[in-house]
């Protein structure tokens, strides 16, 4: 079996000669090709020929077209500041949307304008035409929580909530809508698979949840198997509270972070959900060795059971030694199915 047959098979159910692995890697891919993030994050050509470097180098079931939160905001017109080594990070003090009014002016931006979002459907091009077939293809959108944080600010929108409650819908109903399209741009151009995240949504309760986040993650997950896609659902920070209704959003992948209790995730989430996670990403990987990192995969293993994928609980830091992540794949190798 090739990656992309491997995990073709155990998203439909079907037996596999051994565990697949795909942590996600930015910071880290850049480093290993010896770029400025800067320029990973604004060439695809750069980040295609990363990802593909650091997927072949550690023996990764996958290539991702991830690299920051800021496509779509950025195209909606958010205010960006750039950095010569490190992620775009949104001014929060320049929302788009600083008032609720604002968002009757905002348009969706064409994945296909020329901005950000179109060097991500390149990206994603460029990975089908280097690697398809052989790995699993990603492509990546927003989440309605983590989007709609990007274009209101992370503290109006906590705010909104419980004061503009109509609001909120309104703004993911955007977010939505911008989303499915461009997760389609993305899948049409060769993404397998299309990973959301909606990391702003740890930061809420159950109860905001179910009624503001989870019908409109489950109308995204639903838009992208319409498409023939699979989708990957990462959630950064302690989701623990949230486990049953995630794993009742029928996403081919959910993402652990590594706060999370995967033995608790397995029971809420039930035998057939795949689960990803969810070692510490700096205490665990970075600063971890070859073996101790066997061993905390072997505890995530006993955990999730053999509907489970190799990763760490977010993404590997960029000084992360490589013997570590050679680790990942060399675990994988030693509990063949």
């Amino acid at each position: 079996m090739n990656s992309y047959e491997r995990l073709t098979a155990m998203m439909e159910g079907r037996p596999t000669d051994r565990l697949s692995v795909m942590p996600i890697t930015m910071m880290f891919a850049a480093a290993t090709a010896g770029v400025k993030y800067c320029q990973y994050a604004r060439d695809y050509r750069i980040l295609a020929g990363a990802q593909i470097q650091t997927a072949q180098r550690y023996r990764f079931d996958y290539v991702s077209a991830i690299s920051d939160p800021g496509r779509e905001a950025g195209d909606c017109g958010a205010a960006l500041r750039w950095f010569d080594d490190q992620p775009p990070a949104m001014d929060e003090a320049q929302p788009c949307i600083k008032d609720p009014t604002d968002l009757a002016r905002m348009q969706i931006p064409d994945p296909f304008g020329g901005g950000r979002m179109t060097d991500r459907v390149q990206g994603v091009a460029e990975l089908h035409k280097r690697v398809g077939k052989k790995l699993f293809v990603e492509g990546w959108v927003e989440g309605p929580c983590a989007e709609a944080a990007d274009l209101r600010g992370i503290n109006a929108l906590m705010l909104d909530f419980l004061e503009a409650p109509t609001f909120v819908q309104d703004l993911f109903a955007f977010c939505l809508e911008m989303a499915i399209k461009f997760a389609r741009a993305q899948v049409n151009a060769g993404a397998d698979i299309i990973g959301i995240g909606d990391a702003a949504a740890s930061l809420v309760g159950p109860d905001i949840y179910h009624e503001f986040v989870w019908p409109i993650e489950k109308k995204l997950i639903d838009a992208v198997h319409a498409m023939g896609a699979k989708t990957r659902l990462h959630i950064c920070g302690n989701t623990s509270a949230l486990l049953a209704p995630i794993g009742e959003l029928g996403s081919d992948i959910v993402d652990l972070d590594y706060p999370v209790n995967i033995a608790q995730a397995r029971v809420a989430m039930g035998p057939h959900q795949i689960l990803l996670g969810n070692l510490d990403p700096v205490r665990s990987v970075r600063n971890g060795t070859p073996e101790t990192i066997h061993a905390a995969l072997a505890e995530c293993h006993r955990q999730a059971g053999d509907r489970y994928i190799i990763g760490a609980g977010c993404e590997i830091p960029r000084d992360t030694p490589p013997a570590n992540v050679l680790a990942f794949a060399d675990y994988v190798q030693s509990q063949r199915l």
